[in-house]
């Protein structure tokens, strides 16, 4: 990539690292070690190079940008027609695991050993060119140190959780979290409710595709949300101006118009009331430092020895100080929770605010939790003709869902899909599908919200079940009329 094109590795920031098909998300901090697939360095010199540069780790742990060098194909011209007359009996190569490592120690490079590998290599010359090439990209992987710094992407990242660590995001595919983003219909400017249980990577998703515009109210359960793999995008601070959260247990409630600040927990009262308490203490601890001083200014007056009653008072006021400073930092910190919970709290009631208007553009769920009880209660706030998606990674619950909206109507388009990948190998004269694949993604339901009247819901049930009997039933009872 040339100098100066697109955005540059910055201090603070967060950053993936990219070997092969290997991921990793990382803080770009100086001096701080990073360890990535057996090799250890420091990012120090990558900062100010641009996304996507791929550097070779040096001796002390230090970042090289690397020069592309035409590779030179004079070796591989000659090769064999087939490989039937290869013995593999491990005497092919005369380069012992001694001599690489002191090669390894005397700093050549990676591109070096690997070319006296194949010089050293009786039988390469013999395999086929296909062979040749499998060879060399197998040793380069081995002995070469290079990685290569890519800007945070929701594929990249999907990539990464699903590779490492795919129980934190309940198995939840990247081609899935695609067609999740598609069905839902995510754009700049819609106001869009969340609810996941994926560590933050379907929440960053979707504010990745809005781009800072327009509001997202993620509903979360237990104590808060998590947003591990959302901090991991980078996003700048205006992305999260009009990121809203809003407790799920509180949902019923505001369904059902008892929701009011008042049965917040008064969280802020508490802690007026512990501040009081602490002052409280603080007064009595001031009193009994004071009358240790007085008594210990008595006991120093009646001793002959001055410097030791000089000792002692140096004793004391550093007790005071202390003290003094212990309460100080006390009432710093009283403080500053209150101010977090009264932000919590505003965050809150603006949250409840814009799901009591019950005009949001679109409902994303993945989460661990059943879905039916989730989207029965959560499409009320969810304007007509807006769509819904659901994730689950199981198909059971999905179709216990799907029943019960057709039971209760107010849906239209109702598809449970699954998505099928299978990755392919592009070469020249070898492009075929790769032997190993994804057994499953998960399944989705998605749907499109419409207005539901619920005067004529019981009435259009009873016609709908006389329409579905059968013809030949109604026949015969005309004949026996006539």
């Amino acid at each position: 990539m040339a100098a100066g094109l697109g955005p540059r590795i910055c201090e603070g920031q967060c950053a993936v690292l990219k070997r092969g098909d290997v991921f990793k998300a990382v803080a770009v901090l100086r001096r701080r070690k990073i360890i990535f697939e057996k090799q250890w360095f420091y990012l120090d010199n990558a900062i100010g190079h641009v996304y996507g540069t791929t550097f070779e780790v040096t001796s002390g742990g230090n970042l090289q940008p690397r020069q592309e060098v035409e590779e030179t194909t004079t070796d591989t011209k000659e090769a064999g027609t087939d490989n039937r007359n290869i013995v593999d009996d491990g005497k092919s190569q005369k380069l012992t695991h001694d001599d690489i490592k002191a090669l390894k120690d005397k700093g050549i490079k990676g591109q070096e050993i690997v070319q006296q590998l194949i010089e050293n290599s009786t039988t390469f010359r013999d395999k086929t060119e296909f062979a040749q090439d499998k060879y060399i990209k197998k040793k380069k992987k081995k002995y070469e140190a290079v990685i290569t710094i890519v800007k945070p992407s929701t594929r990249i990242l999907s990539t990464m959780y699903y590779a490492r660590e795919p129980g934190k995001i309940n198995h939840l595919r990247y081609d899935t979290l695609a067609q999740m983003l598609t069905l839902g219909n995510i754009r700049a400017g819609n106001k869009m409710i969340v609810v996941e249980t994926c560590a933050g990577l379907v929440l960053g998703a979707v504010m990745e595709r809005m781009g800072g515009y327009g509001s997202i109210i993620q509903m979360y359960p237990g104590g808060g949300p998590v947003r591990a793999a959302t901090s991991c995008f980078g996003f700048p601070k205006h992305f999260f101006n009009n990121l809203h959260e809003f407790p799920l247990s509180k949902v019923d409630s505001l369904l059902s118009g008892t929701f009011s600040t008042e049965m917040l927990p008064s969280e802020f009262e508490d802690n007026a009331l512990v501040e009081e308490e602490s002052n409280g203490l603080i007064d009595e601890k001031q009193a009994s430092i004071q009358e240790t001083e007085e008594e210990s200014i008595t006991a120093t007056a009646m001793e002959v020895n001055q410097t030791e009653e000089q000792e002692t008072m140096d004793i004391n006021a550093e007790d005071v100080e202390f003290k003094d400073n212990k309460e100080k930092d006390n009432k710093e910190n009283v403080r500053e929770k209150q101010r977090k919970q009264w932000e919590r709290r505003k965050k809150l009631i603006e949250a409840a605010a814009l799901l009591r208007d019950k005009n949001a553009d679109g409902l994303i769920v993945a989460s661990k939790f059943h879905p039916t009880p989730l989207l029965l209660s959560l499409l009320e706030f969810v304007a007509p003709s807006r769509p819904f998606v659901v994730y689950c990674q199981y198909k059971e619950p999905l179709l216990e869902c799907y029943t019960k909206l057709r039971e209760r109507g107010g849906v239209i388009n109702l598809k449970l899909s699954e998505t099928w990948l299978r990755n392919y190998q592009v070469l020249p004269d070898r492009s075929h599908p790769k032997l190993t694949m994804s057994g499953g993604g998960g399944y989705l339901l998605s749907g499109i919200t419409v207005v539901l009247d619920k005067g004529k819901s019981d009435s259009s049930n009873l016609e709908a079940l006389k329409m579905e009997e059968p013809s030949s039933k109604r026949c015969k009872v005309q004949d026996l009329q006539c």
